[in-house]
């Protein structure tokens, strides 16, 4: 029973950090864009939306994330416990440095860790998977970017567009609605990625999975949100509101077309490229040179694989006892970190050397 009560701990846990990260990401338009500015009330928002997308629409995602990337006759009660938690920590680092990260790839890159130490994983469907994580939010950058070319032609053939009065005010609701459609997508594709292997190893249902996941994304929100919203929303480009509208509006139609087709999609990803898309729209492809953007990239590249290795770790450790297999995986993280910090310092010592000789 024990093991049993740390799954439904962790999973839950894990529920409040996907509310805190990829969920509270989809009102950082609306706030960023000054249409809503009380961020506890944005947050209140967004967790309504998620838990309404969670319980009307999460079905199909949950079906992916409980057996079809890995064998559900993998998902013991324990290695159901070791998945969520190299998720959960993954995903809770992630939101104490207050970077937007993705809950789908936090996730599949832990259950990936699991298959692997099993070698057992469904590669096609993998495959398909990663596919789309690249695919969709390209296809949210290229929207918007176009998007933001539309607006900048309507803004300044018709001022009136930005400036205070009725259409001002009118802008800004659809915006805030805008947010939450997206929280509502976030709802449906996201609540899975906590209880998703509790329905795979047939711990709950997954009606009731979604139901209380949701209300636990819902919780997340509202508690631990407000960081990763003041990111998405305010410290990569400065929105209007029709822009913070295309942004929510394609982010959100574009997650909800996938978790109908039980594709788990990182929201978040799908959300910055957005943004990234109105921005470079504005200044040129040089908001790339921005370093919240590449910290987030970089993030985004490491996440799923830090939560592989944990979790890998994790099992190797506790359920194998395979001691060789840690050593060796610990030996290639220290050979690796090294290198970079070697590279580092190679390149600082050349750079002070022309400095100090006056070098080109």
């Amino acid at each position: 029973m024990f093991w049993t009560y740390l799954a439904f701990i962790i999973a839950f846990f894990f529920a409040m950090n996907i509310g805190a990260s990829g969920t509270a990401a989809s009102m950082g338009t609306a706030y960023g864009a000054g249409a809503i500015k009380n961020r506890l009330v944005a947050m209140i928002l967004v967790a309504i939306a998620a838990f309404l997308g969670a319980v009307l629409g999460g079905g199909e995602v949950v079906k992916t994330i409980g057996n079809g990337i890995i064998p559900s006759k993998l998902l013991t009660i324990e290695m159901v416990v070791l998945i969520l938690t190299g998720a959960a920590l993954t995903l809770f680092i992630a939101n104490l440095i207050g970077i937007p990260l993705s809950t789908s790839e936090v996730t599949v890159g832990s259950i990936v860790g699991a298959g692997i130490a099993y070698k057992h994983v469904y590669t096609e469907k993998l495959l398909v998977i990663i596919l789309f994580w690249v695919l969709v939010p390209v296809i949210s950058f290229l929207i918007t970017f176009l998007l933001g070319k539309l607006i900048a032609n309507a803004e300044k053939r018709w001022p009136i567009l930005t400036k205070p009065g009725k259409w001002k005010t009118w802008l800004a609701r659809l915006l805030v609605i805008g947010g939450c459609f997206e929280a509502f997508s976030a709802g449906m594709n996201n609540v899975a990625n906590a209880v998703g292997p509790l329905v795979g190893a047939g711990m709950i249902s997954a009606n009731k999975g979604i139901w209380i996941g949701g209300l636990f994304v819902a919780l997340g929100a509202v508690l631990l949100g407000s960081r990763v919203m003041e990111t998405n929303g305010k410290k990569i480009t400065q929105l209007s509101l029709l822009e913070g509208s295309s942004i929510s509006f394609t982010g959100g139609a574009l997650v909800t077309l996938a978790s109908l087709y039980g594709l788990p999609i990182p929201l978040t990803q799908v959300t910055t490229c957005g943004i990234l898309g109105i921005g470079a729209s504005q200044k040129g492809f040089g908001i790339w040179q921005k370093n919240v953007i590449q910290k987030i990239i970089k993030v985004w590249l490491i996440s799923p694989l830090a939560s592989l290795v944990i979790t890998y770790i994790l099992i190797n450790l506790l359920i194998e006892g395979n001691i060789y297999n840690i050593i060796v995986i610990l030996s290639s993280l220290i050979a690796a970190f090294g290198i970079l910090s070697l590279s580092a310092s190679i390149r600082k010592e050349d750079s002070t050397i022309h400095d100090d000789g006056g070098g080109i």
